[in-house]
């Protein structure tokens, strides 16, 4: 009979804690005490890489090492999942694609402007900034539109995957049918096309960092989906008042299936799609017009 021992440095109960508050006042992202032996199994390989012996001496290198702040974003990384895909919640696309890109389309056009910016917060690997890219340029309302798709996250990793374009099987899987234009086969993958990467770009950023999330500029929709779950209450806060300080008048926010502004925001204003629910900038100039969506229950979710 075989016995496992695990012979790695032990993450006690009180150090767990103590690294996960420093974690989260760094980027906003909370962990469960249920969350201790992943904590464990994830961060042993920081404390190899950095030469320390034991969990408490990795709770002082975060707080007082020169280097504190780097490590804080590999600790970030370590105990954070990257899950996404293509065309992730289809039904909340197609609502963007039918419904509101019309609309900010037609606004611009109003204002005389040619330009459209939309940030994916929380991009992970990129899968959506480029669904994103694809629903744009398949609707045929911007191509004489200066488009700017920006993607973020805290995990530099994945923003290489994101920049390099190059997906496996597995980011397929919703992927409706219609869009191997939009892709070219690779030894290493399927690569999104350039007219298509050309008009996406990441950066890496922490969505606490007021300053620099000014970077994005201006933009007229946000998706930050199935992000804020594994945020802390004032954290939600803060990220929800940045993207409110960043739409443009009567830009939209788009959450997750399971997220909502409840107890977090009352700055917006709720648009009813027809087949989901989003959040919108108020904009005083667009009362009464036609082009403010006034649409039908949404079917597949609520709040």
């Amino acid at each position: 009979m075989s016995v496992f021992f695990d012979r790695g440095p032990k993450l006690e109960l009180e150090e767990f804690r103590a690294i996960r508050d420093l974690v989260n006042a760094f980027c906003g992202i909370h962990y469960s005490d249920d969350a201790r032996f992943i904590a464990q199994r994830r961060l042993r390989e920081r404390l190899e890489m950095l030469g320390l012996e034991s969990f408490e001496e990795y709770h002082d290198y975060l707080r007082f090492h020169p280097d504190s702040e780097t490590e804080l974003e590999h600790a970030a990384e370590a105990l954070t999942t990257n899950e996404t895909y293509f065309f992730r919640e289809e039904y909340q696309l197609k609502a963007f694609a039918s419904e509101v890109l019309p609309e900010l389309h037609q606004r611009a056009l109003r204002r005389g402007e040619r330009h459209l910016s939309i940030w994916s917060a929380g991009c992970s690997s990129g899968e959506e900034v480029y669904t994103l890219g694809m629903l744009i340029d398949r609707s045929g309302l911007l191509h004489d539109f200066d488009v700017k798709i920006f993607g973020n996250d805290i995990s530099r990793r994945v923003l290489q995957k994101a920049r390099a374009a190059v997906y496996r099987p597995s980011s397929f899987r919703a992927m409706p049918p219609g869009y191997d234009e939009y892709f070219v086969d690779t030894p290493e993958g399927r690569q999104v096309h350039p007219r298509i990467r050309s008009m996406c770009h990441f950066g890496h950023i922490n969505l606490l960092n007021h300053g620099r999330t000014a970077i994005v500029g201006k933009v007229h929709a946000v998706f930050c989906r199935n992000v804020l779950i594994y945020f802390d209450d004032l954290s939600r806060k803060k990220v929800v008042e940045t993207f409110f300080h960043r739409l443009e008048r009567g830009g939209y926010l788009f959450l997750g299936h399971s997220e909502s502004l409840l107890n977090l925001s009352t700055s917006f204003e709720l648009a009813h799609l027809s087949t989901d629910l989003a959040y919108r900038k108020p904009d005083p100039e667009a009362f009464g017009r036609e082009d403010r969506i006034d649409g039908h229950a949404p079917r597949t979710r609520g709040r």
